[in-house]
């Protein structure tokens, strides 16, 4: 094949790259300002909480949306992480986690809806998420790192590319998934667009669209690790740290501490896309 040319993706990717730096410099430095004194502020007022007034609320909550036996086993999680002096970290990693849910649910919530009313909008959101979704994590890293430079930015970028796709695509089958009739019945009342969107389709899409979010907040858990590589703090530090001195022992603990900070929000998250609380 060595009579075809070559086509030169990489010429042109580094060549996108730099132009957007040149173009976009101030605005990239704007948003990552932003984005890091939100991050950083989440950071400082999950820390400021004393861990047993953080434990007992977490308790209460998942006592209240689950049952007595997530609430024991969130008191005793977080009680170990506590013990293990791993608190900060997992605060840092929870402030990352939900401020990159925050926005995939900002961004992606309105694009589902987008792809779910408009076949074009479906046609072409749909290999944009199989781009996003099948392209390794790790080259996620590379522009970010570019744009943001290092630090907690670029992490909270690369995670949103990595973590929309479940909420974008849970969002439009659940909205495509509301029966012909409750849509028949709104109409024929006299219902508008946003009186059907919010009072019919969202409401019985909900166990939907909270499967897609509880896979985006697994997926971003997913991606602590990865996005300690570019100077992300939190567990994922942790892990590297570990990782880099060969400290099997330490890994194993900043390990556990996502393990179980991953149950307790996927059981907590679960609970919302039920019909009834229980």
């Amino acid at each position: 094949m060595d009579f075809i040319p070559r086509i030169p993706i990489n010429i042109w990717t580094n060549r996108a790259i730099e132009y957007l730096q040149v173009q976009w410099a101030s605005s990239f430095d704007q948003f990552s300002s932003f984005l890091k004194s939100m991050i950083e502020g989440l950071q400082d007022g999950l820390i400021m909480i004393p861990p047993a007034l953080f434990i007992l609320i977490v308790a209460v909550i998942a006592w209240y949306l689950v049952n007595k036996k997530i609430a024991l086993f969130s008191v005793v999680g977080l009680l170990l992480i506590e013990n293990m002096g791993l608190w900060i970290p997992t605060m840092e990693t929870l402030a990352m986690v939900i401020g990159a849910v925050f926005w995939c649910i900002v961004l992606g919530l309105p694009l589902g809806i987008l792809a779910a009313k408009s076949s074009t909008a479906h046609r072409i959101i749909t290999p944009i998420l199989d781009f996003m979704q099948t392209l390794p994590a790790f080259v996620y890293l590379l522009p970010a790192v570019t744009f943001f430079h290092l630090g907690v930015v670029p992490a909270i970028i690369a995670t949103l590319i990595f973590a929309m796709p479940p909420v974008i695509r849970l969002t439009d089958l659940g909205i495509k998934s509301v029966p012909t009739e409750l849509e028949e019945l709104g109409k024929s009342f006299g219902s508008t667009f946003w009186q059907m969107l919010i009072k019919i389709e969202l409401p019985v899409a909900r166990p939907t669209i909270m499967a897609g979010i509880n896979q985006c907040i697994m997926l971003s858990l997913s991606m602590v690790v990865i996005a300690a590589m570019i100077g992300a703090k939190g567990l994922g530090g942790e892990v590297w740290r570990a990782i880099q001195r060969l400290d099997s022992g330490n890994g194993f603990e900043a390990g556990l501490a996502l393990v179980i900070i991953a149950i307790v929000l996927d059981r907590i998250t679960q609970s919302f896309g039920s019909k009834e609380y229980k």
